[in-house]
């Protein structure tokens, strides 16, 4: 880890003592992250509700640039020849937000079944590199649980996302991130510093300065 990327990690609990409690699991979902992206892989995320808007923020930060300007390399340059198309561009981290995709889930939500959407697109999506973000408050809700399952019967890597009973997801993902708090509102408050720390020390790791 480069001493930046833990400058980054420990300023975040100087300004959220309380996540204290998740230090080590924070550790072990940016290393997940971090594999999938050497490996060529994509972060998959799903959520319901505010935690859908949660997914949408996550793939904002990865897909461009969140604290650096993260701008292309020598050898990307070349390739796209255009100096006006290169110099507005930015490096990406893969991310899709299974949220988004409005076509399919209501095509298969009214067609087949609606706990079954998230698991569907990641069926779709399959591989191996991949990684899986599941968010949850309660660790229960059933369409995020199925994906989970799928994902994991794909030998895809899968974290979760929930407040502290972590529910049924505990005993489902590889990585469990669970936040301090009970209530969905607290929860959701807890999570944004969490996301955004990962986002920012994956970010920090792959991507150098100008």
């Amino acid at each position: 880890m480069k001493k930046e990327t833990k400058q980054i990690f420990e300023k975040m609990f100087l300004d959220n003592q309380i996540l204290e409690i998740c230090r080590n699991e924070i550790i072990i979902a940016y290393e997940a992250m971090l594999t999938c992206y050497k490996k060529g892989g994509t972060l998959l995320v799903c959520g319901n509700g505010g935690s859908a808007a949660d997914s949408e923020h996550i793939v904002g930060e990865l897909m461009k640039g969140f604290l650096k300007k993260r701008p292309l390399s020598e050898k990307d340059k070349k390739a796209i020849g255009d100096e006006d198309l290169y110099n507005n561009l930015q490096g990406a981290l893969p991310a899709i937000s299974l949220v988004s995709q409005i076509a399919i889930t209501t095509a298969f939500i009214n067609d087949v079944k609606s706990d079954m959407v998230y698991a569907q697109l990641v069926y779709g999506y399959r591989n191996p590199n991949n990684l899986l973000l599941g968010i949850t408050t309660s660790g229960n809700s059933r369409n995020i649980v199925n994906a989970i399952k799928v994902a994991k019967a794909l030998k895809m890597k899968t974290i979760g996302f929930t407040g502290q009973g972590g529910g049924s997801l505990s005993s489902l993902c590889d990585v469990m991130l669970k936040v301090p708090a009970i209530e969905t509102y607290r929860v959701q408050e807890l999570m944004l510093p969490v996301y955004h720390v990962l986002c920012a020390m994956v970010e920090s790791e792959i991507f150098d300065e100008e």
